[in-house]
């Protein structure tokens, strides 16, 4: 569609994220999915769990998935299932959603932070070195937007200090570094099934993704109130015993089921928003007030980026979100405060300028709508309105 007509055509709302014909589309294999769990009668923490964590590992080549009830849930466990103990720290970067630093308190240790890159928005190797001190136990890189932190710089940081590698990869279903899933170079990673995801369900959702047995036994202990059922090989002599202090957080089995009817497009769908990303890419090239589209970094080696979101910075942006807001276009804001300087986390003593790069991240990045059922006609609006707002055009 031409951008004139864009404009001219009726103002059809763009609402940030919407799966309505996603949904339609797997419909069919959900409700059958559905259909076998009421039949069996188990609705937690049963057979469709079961058979999703299987489907899932061998598509990503983890050895072992954990199925738990939210992402952030999945964040705690892990932690708590490399040893994380009172007082021993994480280094996480400054610029993330709050559950990256929060899991690291509710898991019993205490969140570093450092400073991010300026194109991958993920944590600068040479920040997060610079964080590790005697206390240290983990690094935590977290794979933002639509690429992989470094993790080859991050493992040998961790290698050098000799801590942990944990990834808070909860974005980064489909991104692979040099051939290898995001959440599988270290210790283990995490999925959020959130709905927004590339692979969302229905309601919250997540899980734990490691090739560590111990670690994944542990973590679906700790899942079960820390009641491990029965006789594990890492864990002899213990069955049906509740050993460590644990959680409620089961996934069910009804987001199992859509997951599962959802996990057969995810191929369409990650090609598809790769597509919307180069249309918006293409659309906004040269646009006063845009300061940058997304910057694919190059790390020497083959990496598979996913456009979970489409990240811009942007002059003037809360201005420019109520100008697309005004015009019914839904956008979000990633992330308005920076970890460093959330309320809850004053007691660290940070203080602003600390962190220069993700302070600049979150006043100016903002996140265009972007996900499969969108369709072409949507981005040519979104980017007339937006190159409408800064060159003085009303549209």
């Amino acid at each position: 569609m031409e951008h004139a007509a864009a404009l001219a055509a009726p103002a059809v709302p763009v609402p940030f994220f919407t799966q309505a014909a996603t949904l339609e589309a797997v419909w069919p294999q959900a409700e059958a999915n559905l259909a076998e769990v009421i039949a069996r009668g188990k609705y937690s923490h049963g057979h469709m769990v079961e058979r999703f964590e299987h489907v899932l590992a061998e598509r990503i080549g983890a050895a072992r998935v954990v199925g738990v009830g939210s992402g952030t849930d999945a964040l705690v466990l892990l932690l708590r299932a490399i040893g994380l103990e009172p007082g021993d720290e994480v280094v996480v970067p400054a610029f993330s959603f709050i559950a990256s630093a929060s899991s690291v308190v509710l898991a019993g240790g205490r969140p570093v932070f450092a400073d991010i890159g300026p194109d991958d928005y993920a944590i600068d190797p040479d920040a997060a070195a610079d964080a590790v001190t005697d206390l240290t136990r983990a690094l935590m890189p977290v794979h933002l937007f639509s690429q992989l932190a470094d993790l080859g710089a991050l493992a040998e940081v961790a290698d050098r200090y000799a801590v942990s590698l944990v990834e808070d990869s909860a974005e980064a279903i489909g991104m692979r570094w040099d051939g290898r899933h995001a959440g599988l170079h270290g210790s283990g990673g995490v999925l959020s099934f959130f709905p927004t995801k590339t692979l969302g369900a229905l309601g919250d959702a997540g899980a734990v993704i490691t090739d560590d047995d111990r670690i994944a036994d542990t973590a679906a202990a700790l899942r079960h109130h820390g009641r491990f059922g029965r006789t594990l090989a890492h864990f002899p002599g213990i069955a049906n015993e509740t050993v460590l202090p644990g959680f409620n957080s089961k996934m069910d089995d009804f987001q199992a089921a859509v997951l599962l009817a959802k996990l057969t497009r995810l191929d369409a769908d990650i090609a598809r928003r790769a597509e919307l990303a180069r249309a918006y890419t293409e659309r906004l090239a040269g646009c006063p007030g845009v300061r940058k589209t997304p910057v694919l970094v190059d790390r020497g080696v083959p990496t598979d980026p996913v456009f979970y979101v489409y990240l811009v910075e942007v002059e003037r942006r809360d201005a420019l979100a109520a100008h697309l807001a005004a015009h019914g276009v839904g956008t979000e804001t990633y992330y308005p405060v920076p970890l460093h300087l959330q309320p809850c986390f004053a007691d660290l003593g940070y203080r602003a300028g600390q962190f220069p790069v993700a302070e600049a991240a979150c006043a100016h990045t903002l996140a265009l709508p972007l996900y499969p059922d969108l369709p072409d006609a949507a981005v040519d609006r979104v980017c007339e309105l937006v190159r409408a707002f800064y060159t003085g055009n009303p549209t």
